[in-house]
């Protein structure tokens, strides 16, 4: 059996994955909504039905991502090569989602479709691919919660450079058009993401192979649905996204329009709630050491719900210095279960495999990523809906309706979501001691090293 401890540098270059495929997802979440209605020019009806179509989309193309990746194996492993043959295509994708043409509305809202669309098969590839990938790095369940440590603080450095370069170089680079300043600006993300997914590529290892029986389509749904602990992640996965998604594109138009921030002061914002996330990363790893992750899982999310409600009732519009503090506080207790939660898929595989007699893995981990997309869909049309109305209308004084709306759905909103992220998690029961449990009943007859 070959080692199953990974390196720093394989640990680094396992995070250097997620910073990458966190430029779309940065960007969707705190830049996308913003951008289509206050720089592209859509309306924000059709912009609803734009993402629940997107998201749909996107949740078949990882159904059959998972399924791919199930049944191709190469000398490179099972996962690792989708993000050599993708990477260019993905930062391709990512720069034309952010070009706007001098058309027509009725071009434009047909470019916006087929750009966004593309866009998301292409991340379904790389992303399926790459959350797959932990379960196959080693068989050491403490190397995996390490693993994935470095790999969500890498992604919140990403989302980080995200936060603070578009917002300003957009601004520097348009020359007054805010259409190229963004097109240049997202330009050099998506330049970095393809440079990162290949730093990935190079040096990490599969060292773990599961058996994988070829089973059909309709089997695999059968065995996930008999697995209570994965169906629980998928709950706790969709309402969670829900949560962030609506937070975080809400972010922008709360600090520029509620608490009247220019272009720097709106980057400074965006930059503490991801500066928060990064330190959350590495104080969650500490934290686990000597404290029951699902414990932490569970009780920080309700605390999200009580953060939020705070920051609703105690910031004024303009009380910049109080709106600081409050979003840095809730950035950093929501992403504490992070780490803990991307490491407990590979466990709940595990655990179904024990129930079932039977592996799930490509389409577990692509049914997640499907989930991931219904919760950002919701979310996406959920936004679109509310801002429409609250009668959010782009580059002008909005109404003391409309910035309620706003604050509503950076607070109150996604804190419920968070709530119940956090209630459900009380029905999960897959600790470190029960995990042991599983592995030494399941012996090491599922894995062949290489």
């Amino acid at each position: 059996m070959s080692n199953q401890k990974m390196s720093v540098i394989e640990k680094v270059g396992f995070g250097a994955g997620d910073m990458a495929l966190n430029v779309v997802i940065s960007s969707m979440m705190l830049m996308i909504t913003f951008f289509y209605t206050d720089v592209y020019g859509l309306a924000t009806t059709d912009l609803a039905l734009l993402f629940v179509l997107v998201k749909v989309i996107g949740a078949c193309s990882d159904l059959v991502m998972g399924q791919i990746t199930d049944a191709v194996m190469t000398r490179w492993g099972r996962y690792r090569p989708w993000l050599l043959f993708l990477a260019v295509p993905y930062g391709l994708s990512v720069f034309f989602v952010f070009s706007t043409p001098d058309w027509g509305y009725s071009a434009k809202l047909v470019w916006a479709y087929s750009t966004y669309i593309i866009m998301t098969l292409m991340t379904s590839g790389v992303g399926v691919s790459y959350i797959s990938l932990p379960s196959t790095l080693s068989n050491d369940p403490q190397q995996v919660l390490s693993a994935n440590g470095y790999r969500l603080f890498l992604a919140k450095v990403g989302a980080f450079m995200v936060t603070v370069v578009v917002p300003v170089l957009s601004e520097r680079w348009g020359g007054g058009n805010a259409a190229v300043g963004y097109q240049a600006a997202m330009a050099l993300m998506a330049a970095m993401g393809v440079v990162l997914f290949l730093f990935c590529f190079f040096t990490t290892t599969e060292r773990v192979v599961h058996k994988v029986a070829r089973q059909p389509l309709g089997e695999q749904v059968k065995v996930l649905l008999q697995n209570d602990q994965w169906l629980i992640l998928c709950a706790v996965c969709v309402t969670g996204t829900i949560g962030y998604v609506v937070r975080g594109s809400v972010a922008i138009y709360y600090a520029k329009y509620y608490l009247g921030a220019n272009a720097e002061t709106v980057s400074a914002f965006l930059s503490t709630g991801v500066a928060a996330a990064i330190l959350s990363m590495v104080a969650s790893t500490w934290i686990t050491k000597f404290y029951c992750k699902v414990k932490l899982f569970r009780w920080t999310q309700i605390a999200v719900g009580l953060i939020s409600a705070a920051m609703y009732f105690f910031v004024k519009p303009g009380d910049v210095a109080l709106a600081f503090v409050l979003y840095f506080l809730l950035s950093f207790v929501v992403d504490l279960h992070a780490p803990v939660f991307w490491s407990a898929i590979a466990e709940t595989i595990d655990y179904g495999t024990l129930k079932t007699g039977k592996r799930v893995s490509g389409f577990a981990f692509g049914g997640i990523s499907v989930c991931q997309k219904a919760g950002m869909g919701i979310a996406g049309a959920l936004v679109g809906v509310l801002l429409t109305h609250f009668e959010y209308h782009p580059n002008q004084e909005q109404t003391a309706f409309a910035l309620h709306g706003i604050v509503l759905m950076l607070t109150l909103i996604p804190g419920f979501f968070h709530t119940v992220m956090g209630l459900l998690m009380f029905k999960y029961r897959i600790n470190d001691t029960y995990y042991g449990e599983v592995k030494a009943k399941m012996g090491a007859k599922e894995y062949v090293a290489v």
